[in-house]
């Protein structure tokens, strides 16, 4: 939703214009039809504990009530809580990934997490502001959904070399395990395709349902703790790099080192795009693990402006209680950034993983936050991994949920 306005402290020049206006104050002003009573927080220069009491307005929560006003609550203090991350400048405690966890957060507490709240408050505040200026022309926005992958574990035994077949094949061996012994002889000879390369598969269906998603590719230098796919140097990696940028837009998908290193991040960015022959703009944290404001300043320091990492890596829902794009805000500087966050709502592994939710109770949760970010005219951003929707035991009838949930979408 574009909206053009502008901003005034002279109460003359407010009194005479004579178009749709907004008294944004505790002050009575006489021929004004709307008026919010502020809270204090946009006024503040500060961060520090708010006191927040929510209520109800047309069965949704709301916080920042306002007396004498034409609007139950201060709906541009609360959006700017919710948007801003203010409470994640707070002291708080952190994941076992070092991530700010949901449990801290109003959202969950008050649950309204699965909920887009400010999309639903803002369509509630310009019905309401259409009906004191019924010539106000209000144009929603249009539900769009773009799907998006992580690719951290390309393969699941090709191109991984002579020494990690080896090895892998000589556990399976010491632990009976003697399925993943043969699949895996199987497909380093030749015999089988990787269970994990689902590339060719999720082109057709891309292609069949007029899609076009975003893939995040994982490029670390070494394979240290979470960072386990295969190398950037090698031809696997990068033919499945170039073939991928050819199609769809690509993004850095961070190794948890370059998390802690901008130099090596930067490093990172630049194997993409000499492999990919692209500018890369796009960004999402590996495991989503980020924290404000440093991280996003190391994004901007970077000119790398666009990010799709706001989420939580626990559990799906709206961490920023949002369904459309923003620009983030840095409450410490007190200023507006380039930097643009798109957020998402739902990720295959936080239900598979985190929810401990089926095959069919994952399809349902898609549907739910299909259907609520249609209503409110939001962006759908789902996120999967490549391996998530293989032909292997652990994830059985997921790729089957995620064929039917792109039918539904059509």
């Amino acid at each position: 939703m574009q909206v053009d306005f502008s901003i005034t402290i002279d109460k003359d020049e407010f009194e005479k214009y004579d178009g749709v206006k907004i008294n944004y104050s505790g002050i009575q002003i006489p021929n004004c039809k709307f008026q919010i009573a502020n809270s204090k927080l946009l006024f503040e220069k500060n961060v520090s504990e708010q006191n927040i009491n929510c209520f109800e307005v047309n069965r949704y929560k709301a916080f920042f009530k306002t007396e004498n006003s034409d609007f139950p609550f201060d709906v541009f203090a609360a959006s700017f809580y919710l948007l801003s991350r203010y409470e994640e400048y707070l002291p708080h405690t952190k994941d076992e990934y070092g991530r700010y966890a949901h449990t801290n957060s109003l959202a969950f507490k008050e649950g309204f997490l699965k909920l887009p709240l400010i999309n639903i408050w803002v369509k509630d505040f310009a019905e309401k502001l259409k009906s004191k200026y019924p010539i106000l022309n209000i144009q929603y926005p249009i539900f769009n959904f773009i799907p998006t992958y992580d690719i951290d574990i390309a393969y699941s035994y090709k191109h991984k070399g002579f020494a990690k077949n080896v090895g892998g094949l000589l556990k399976s061996l010491f632990t009976f395990d003697f399925s993943h012994f043969t699949e895996r002889l199987s497909v380093i000879t030749g015999k089988k395709k990787d269970p994990y390369d689902t590339f060719g598969w999720l082109d057709s269906l891309h292609e069949k349902y007029k899609l076009k998603p975003i893939y995040f590719f994982l490029v670390a230098e070494k394979n240290i703790y979470v960072d386990k796919n295969i190398l950037p140097t090698t031809n696997a990696m990068k033919q499945l790099i170039k073939q991928h940028a050819a199609k769809y837009p690509v993004g850095i998908h961070p190794s948890w080192k370059s998390g802690d290193d901008v130099n090596l991040l930067k490093k990172e960015i630049n194997y993409l795009e000499n492999i990919s022959g692209k500018k890369i703009t796009l960004c999402r944290r590996h495991y989503l693990r980020f924290n404000l404001p440093e991280d996003y300043r190391k994004l901007i320091d970077i000119n790398m402006l666009t990010d799709y990492s706001m989420a939580y890596g626990t559990i799906n829902g709206f961490r920023a209680s949002v369904a459309s794009s923003f620009y983030w805000y840095d409450l410490q500087n007190e200023e507006q950034t380039a930097l643009r966050v798109f957020p998402f709502c739902y990720m295959e592994a936080n239900s598979f993983y985190e929810q401990k939710n089926s095959a069919a109770e994952a399809l349902d949760e898609m549907m739910y936050y299909a259907n609520i970010c249609k209503e409110v005219g939001g962006t759908y951003f789902t996120l999967w991994h490549n391996h998530m929707v293989a032909d292997d035991k652990l994830y059985k009838g997921w790729g089957d949920v995620y064929e039917r949930f792109l039918d539904k979408m059509k």
